[in-house]
């Protein structure tokens, strides 16, 4: 027992390989890849399946992982293209109900009331979303769900950093126009009628 503590404090203490950085960093920005994925592909079932099956692929190529000098990047990059890919057949078939939804929800200990207004809040949300263009969507998950720089976005789906911020400016201004409440259009006033013109007194 003590030689399998040693070896395992020696392996804590020592350089970290190529396998152990991937599991780390994927582990650790897991939540963050869900959430990039429900949106892309729609539901939470297939949002997750895409989760297994970019780690599955990224695993493949664990042994390129130690030449990667940005893996953060390099993970969401595989993972935006397994979505894609899920996305081309999810969209085909019906959606499926958004049970798990609420995981994407701030913990609140707050009556339901606010966890209806929230999971509706959530609808709009996604619906909003959904209703962007691909490449406006793509980018705009990369950034709010992967926190990656625009320079990272660039890297990661080979565009120029320009077009990434011309696409994430577009994608909110959407946003914003859809998820705005609508004022009630003022109502004009009614022009004024002219007065009957008295008439004047006889001298």
């Amino acid at each position: 027992m003590n030689h399998v503590r040693a070896n395992e404090q020696a392996s804590e203490s020592g350089p970290e390989t190529a396998v152990e950085r991937l599991q780390r960093v994927f582990a650790r920005h897991q939540d963050e890849l869900l959430g990039m994925l429900y949106y892309l592909v729609g539901n939470i079932e297939d949002a997750r399946d895409c989760v297994q099956e970019t780690f599955v692929k990224c695993w493949r190529h664990r042994l390129k992982a130690g030449e990667v000098d940005n893996l953060r990047a390099w993970i969401f990059r595989i993972a935006l293209n397994t979505g894609r890919d899920m996305r081309t057949t999810a969209w085909r078939r019906r959606k499926r109900s958004l049970d798990g939804a609420e995981h994407f929800l701030a913990a609140s200990g707050n009556g339901p009331e606010d966890d209806a207004a929230r999971k509706e809040q959530l609808a709009l949300v996604r619906q909003a979303v959904l209703r962007l263009r691909c490449e406006e969507q793509e980018v705009f998950l990369l950034r709010q769900n992967g926190d990656m720089t625009y320079e990272q976005i660039a890297e990661a789906i080979e565009i120029p950093v320009g077009t990434v911020k011309t696409r994430m400016r577009l994608a909110l201004s959407k946003l914003r126009a859809a998820l705005e409440p609508k004022r009630p259009e003022a109502k004009r006033p009614e022009p004024k009628r002219p007065e009957p013109k008295r008439p004047e007194p006889k001298r």
